[in-house]
């Protein structure tokens, strides 16, 4: 039997009682670990979080935490070699789409290092300025930010081990506020040895960092008032966090990322062989396959002018032809696997729905694969559909309607603007979409248009072609999530990412008295 990886709480490395989830290599088949929380005290262990690790967090300002964080990016990156390896072989990610969970992670967690060094040797934070309540201006109200006194619990999901670790525990710690991660099981062991080596370096207060692998039963029970959680997967677990009674009766503090239907969408007036067309069609074919389309945030839908449409097949389906999948070990593998059997299942049953009302444009059953085996490796081509026109645009609601978490993204023609708006409403809110073309004034229009249904508009344009970071390359800089169907929550955004693990409190008082608080 594989090794049964350790959970930490309370101060402790505590192995579950039972058999445990075993967690398999996705392109060999082979069991590499085990996963077990049965028996552990979370009461107990959440109590430790909030009294030691809260207490030892609270006592320092922002920057000895963003010292604190800059420590353990120090250790992260001394470990980077050991953290591929693991992703390779429980993720099955060739190299570059490691680094995006692995890299991107890190460069996360040193960005909110350098931004709690801009907050100053602090405990709380001013919100607004003094307004007087009076006649006269001595006695006035001013709103402040105050780390809430309860834990952070992060229930993850399976495609970003690393980045979704680090992205909502960085502006936690730098808050002040402890947390306790739980991976999502078929790809846990990357979070865990992050938190061991964390951990072990010492550079956390203890109780500030804590790791449950295995099931989820229970964390929510544990919860009480002052805590918050934060959920990434899909909608129906999340439907169950919003109605568990931390929640409806405890008021605890609920930030969702869920189901995401992301459109791309080239603006009227770019013809085939304008800059502005290729690179929607280099961004599609990107989105599609960057680990291997497991990211909330890929392109699902395509809409391209209808008259364009022919023209947008050929030119993403030529590059997707050039993607080799299989074995990530494999130097010459620009695709690796689907993380389990379930997803590979799963992204076969979506894409057969998908079929029902779309054309096959790029049929991804027709990659060959590169020392894998497919009997047994979790590996899927990546797959092209389309709507055909504009009439089976609005005809298709499983297009508008369906995320298919793998390679897979739909084209969708349009009529006029009008048209493209009204089809990507549809998606009912989604984490982001991208605008492709080259009128700087059409480019901003339908970016605002689109952005009461994102939580980010990315605009691509000839002149940022070589600058733009990404469709899908969630930076810490700016807001992560979104309206509707994608959880109504926000993550990220810089500093405002902290809100979320403060709590807001007037301070009624003489001016005297609210001077001392500046």
């Amino acid at each position: 039997m594989s090794e049964l990886l350790k959970n930490y709480l309370g101060g402790k490395w505590i192995a579950g009682t039972g058999a445990g989830t075993a967690l398999f290599d996705p392109v060999l088949g082979d069991e590499i670990a085990r996963v077990d929380a049965t028996g552990l005290d979370l009461r107990a262990g959440f109590a430790f979080a909030r009294e030691t690790g809260g207490a030892a967090l609270r006592a320092m300002t922002y920057r000895e935490r963003a010292a604190m964080l800059a420590a353990a990016v120090k250790v992260l990156q001394g470990k980077r070699d050991d953290y591929y390896a693991i992703a390779t072989a429980n993720s099955g990610t060739v190299k570059n789409d490691s680094a995006v969970d692995i890299d991107g992670g890190i460069y996360t967690l040193s960005t909110y290092a350098k931004l709690g060094e801009s907050l100053g040797d602090r405990h709380f934070l001013l919100d607004g300025e003094p307004t007087r309540l009076a006649k006269e201006p001595l006695f006035q109200s001013r709103h402040v930010l105050v780390p809430t006194r309860g834990l952070a619990l992060f229930i993850n999901a399976f495609n970003f081990p690393s980045w979704g670790l680090w992205e909502k525990a960085a502006p936690a710690l730098l808050s002040g506020v402890p947390v306790v991660v739980k991976p999502a099981t078929a790809t846990a062991w990357l979070t865990q040895r992050m938190v061991r080596d964390v951990v072990e370096a010492g550079v956390l207060p203890a109780g500030a960092l804590s790791v449950v692998c295995g099931s989820s039963a229970g964390l929510m029970d544990a919860l009480e008032p002052f805590d918050v959680v934060s959920f990434t997967g899909s909608a129906d677990t999340a439907a169950v966090i919003r109605s568990h009674p931390a929640v409806t009766q405890r008021s605890v503090r609920v930030n969702i990322e869920a189901d995401s239907v992301n459109s791309a969408l080239l603006l009227e007036g770019n013809a085939p062989g304008s800059e502005a067309f290729d690179l929607l069609a280099k961004e599609a074919a990107r989105e599609m396959t960057q680990k291997s389309g497991q990211k909330c945030t890929a392109i699902r839908r395509i809409f391209v002018p209808e008259a364009l449409y022919g023209a947008a097949a050929e030119a993403i389906s030529a590059r997707l032809a050039k993607t080799t999948i299989g074995n990530p070990r494999n130097e010459g593998v620009r695709m690796g696997a689907l993380v389990s059997r379930a997803q590979l299942n799963a992204v076969r049953e979506g894409l057969a729905h998908l079929q029902a009302q779309a054309e096959t444009l790029h049929d991804g059953a027709r990659h060959p694969l590169v020392d894998a085996d497919a009997a047994v490796a979790c590996i899927v081509g990546p797959t092209l559909l389309g709507a055909r026109n504009a009439a089976g645009s609005d005809a298709g609601d499983r297009l508008h309607d369906t995320e298919v978490f793998g390679p897979v993204a739909t084209l969708i023609p349009y009529r006029d603007a009008a048209h493209a708006q009204q089809l990507i409403a549809r998606g009912q809110g989604s984490l982001v979409a991208s605008l492709y073309g080259s009128d700087a004034k059409a480019l901003a229009d339908a970016a605002i248009e689109l952005a009461p249904l994102h939580g980010r508009v990315h605009v691509i344009s000839p002149d940022v072609a070589a600058l733009h970071t990404g469709h899908g390359n969630v930076m810490p800089q700016s807001l992560h999530g979104g309206p509707g169907r994608a959880g109504g929550g926000e993550e990220l955004g810089g500093l405002r990412a902290l809100n979320f693990y403060h709590r807001r409190a007037a301070i009624q008082a003489s001016t005297a008295a609210l001077d001392h608080l500046a």
